[in-house]
């Protein structure tokens, strides 16, 4: 399962990275508002996707929960990127998409945010004791 909370969350970071590439195409060509418009309605469902990947591993897996509070403030986050788009106040808009694609890197960066606790050492580069696991 915690694999398909890292699928999920390079899907995430893929989806948001191609929403810039889609508002060039919304100022390029006529379909472009469709095409930025199909790339946010991506990034909502893969941020939605995490979510629910994310619970996945915390309960039956014994993941952190610090991983449900992540996946919940991105879309937090994504939500008011969209309602921000609607509403075409990109002075905001624009900067809090390179937020979120920090963001989304971020939590792609670190594999142990995955890993259930019983698996990890409180030390880094020591593995769990026996104990632990």
């Amino acid at each position: 399962m915690a694999t398909f909370l890292r699928v999920t969350i390079g899907l995430q970071t893929l989806a948001v990275f191609l929403a810039p590439v889609t508002a060039g195409l919304l100022l390029t060509i006529p379909s472009g508002k469709a095409l930025h418009s199909a790339s946010a309605y991506a990034v909502f469902a893969v941020t939605v996707v995490h979510l629910v990947a994310a619970v996945l591993v915390w309960r039956p897996g014994g993941g952190s929960p610090w991983a449900i509070l992540s996946a919940a403030g991105f879309l937090g986050l994504v939500l008011v990127q969209v309602f921000l788009g609607i509403a075409h106040v990109k002075t905001v808009h624009v900067p809090l998409g390179v937020l979120l694609f920090g963001l989304s890197l971020l939590q792609l960066s670190r594999p142990s945010a995955c890993l259930p606790l019983r698996g990890r050492s409180r030390r880094p580069g020591r593995p769990a004791s026996r104990v632990a696991a």
